[in-house]
């Protein structure tokens, strides 16, 4: 029996992932102790793991403990500048109270492996300070900079030419010494409060683990990279099993009608129903489809859709795996797990998202063939309808998705991941690909 501590940045989209992967290793007999939000004790404890609350810092489940200062200098920032608000105070600083954290759980518990999501760096900073060996899951695209990618979060698609090298080459030197390099030395500053020296390092260069990085989609997804580093393996999408509690709505049979199913979904983080919710099914209201529209737990009256649209079902949550089966086209701000869930279906998809790291899912969504990106929040209902009506329209996009489909078939995603762990559990030292580049089947 290994144990493994497990922690995770209060959210959904980094909780979901590792979800079946504690599932897993409790299944095979394993003893796991996640530390993550308050509000996700029921979801951390039906996979048989021992859930334990965040204690110091911000917890996103619970509003109470998030500042009115921090929600309004987060809300003031758009595009580039919010990211690196994110980076600087939503994961950076919320490590030193993570630290803390741990550090007293390791006093009751005597962990052999970490595992944390790629945004939690306190787990990197206790091993540091133990010497345990962690592993970390990747919750969205790859982030961490290539000679043969541009920098991340700019969404620019690879360009593998003379002149894409030069570019990517001069982007990365000004990514790191001008655009972010106020996100680095905030690192730096913030690594020396708690005992740690300083590396100059990137976030994202901080945020791999030497030991072991599972990244939860296939290569096809991924832009192509000659430099790889040898432990980063693909794992295939983590997606959390299909709730067998679940009760189709009473329109359910209105799926087989032969009419195209279009699904809009606004997400779990940037929920602002006017941006993707309303126009999609203000688009949508007149065409001979039928539309089925999730508020991620908000009120379905606040649409304020008055007559609501004939061809329209809305629900505040329906399970993915049970409803993208029947779904032609999805349309999404392009959240990593979402994305992935529907490419394990075959679904194509039209993307608006340019909030968070957002553009970097779209840009790969837009270069795999698999959608088409708006590259915009807030799309009018023109374009999100021209957008569907050309993925129904253009075969292409549904061979795509479903040549990513067969892909992600391929890949035994819990039995990879579980296994990759127990094998750093067993050596204690980085698990490495035969190849840089190559993937775990």
């Amino acid at each position: 029996m290994v144990r493994f501590l497990i922690g995770t940045i209060a959210a959904a989209g980094h909780v979901n992932p590792a979800l079946p992967i504690a599932r897993q290793l409790v299944q095979q007999g394993h003893e796991v102790l996640w530390y993550t939000g308050a509000g996700l004790k029921q979801k951390v404890e039906a996979t048989g793991a021992h859930h334990i609350p965040i204690c110091r810092g911000i917890d996103f489940t619970l509003p109470e403990t998030i500042p009115a200062e921090w929600l309004a200098q987060r809300d003031a920032f758009k595009g580039v500048d919010q990211f690196k608000f994110y980076l600087k105070h939503g994961f950076i600083d919320a490590a030193v109270t993570q630290l803390e954290d741990l550090t007293d759980i390791l006093r009751e518990f005597s962990a052999d492996v970490l595992l944390c999501d790629v945004f939690f760096l306190g787990m990197s900073w206790l091993s540091e300070k133990t010497g345990l060996p962690w592993a970390a899951f990747g919750m969205s695209a790859l982030p961490f900079r290539s000679r043969d990618t541009a920098p991340f979060g700019l969404g620019l698609q690879p360009n593998d030419s003379l002149l894409g090298r030069v570019r990517n080459r001069a982007l990365n030197w000004f990514s790191t010494n001008v655009l972010m390099r106020d996100v680095t030395v905030h690192l730096d500053s913030v690594r020396q409060s708690v005992g740690l020296s300083t590396k100059g390092q990137d976030f994202f260069s901080a945020a791999l683990s030497p030991f072991l990085y599972l990244q939860g989609t296939t290569p096809s997804f991924e832009y192509p990279r000659s430099d790889l580093p040898s432990q980063v393996h693909f794992t295939g999408p983590l997606i959390p099993p299909a709730p067998s509690d679940f009760t189709p709505p009473i329109w359910w049979k209105d799926l087989s009608r032969g009419q195209p199913v279009i699904f809009v979904t606004q997400g779990t983080i940037a929920t602002k129903t006017t941006d993707l919710l309303v126009p999609t099914i203000q688009a949508l209201a007149d065409e001979e489809m039928l539309t089925i529209a999730t508020t991620g737990g908000q009120s379905i009256e606040a649409l304020n859709l008055n007559p609501m649209p004939a061809n329209t079902r809305i629900e505040s949550f329906i399970p993915y795996t049970h409803l993208l089966p029947h779904v032609d086209v999805m349309v999404t701000n392009a959240g990593f797990n979402g994305v992935q869930t529907a490419l394990a279906n075959g679904v194509p998809m039209v993307t608006a998202g340019q909030t968070e790291e957002k553009p970097e899912i779209c840009a790969r969504v837009e270069w795999s063939g698999t959608g088409i990106n708006l590259k915009t929040n807030t799309p009018t209902p023109a374009q999100i309808r021209d957008a569907v009506k050309t993925i129904l329209a253009s075969p292409s996009y549904k061979q795509k998705a479903q040549q990513m489909k067969r892909e992600i078939q391929q890949y035994n995603s819990l039995v990879i991941a579980v296994e990759l762990l127990e094998k750093l559990a067993a050596t204690k030292q980085p698990v490495l690909n035969k190849g840089v580049g190559s993937s775990s089947i």
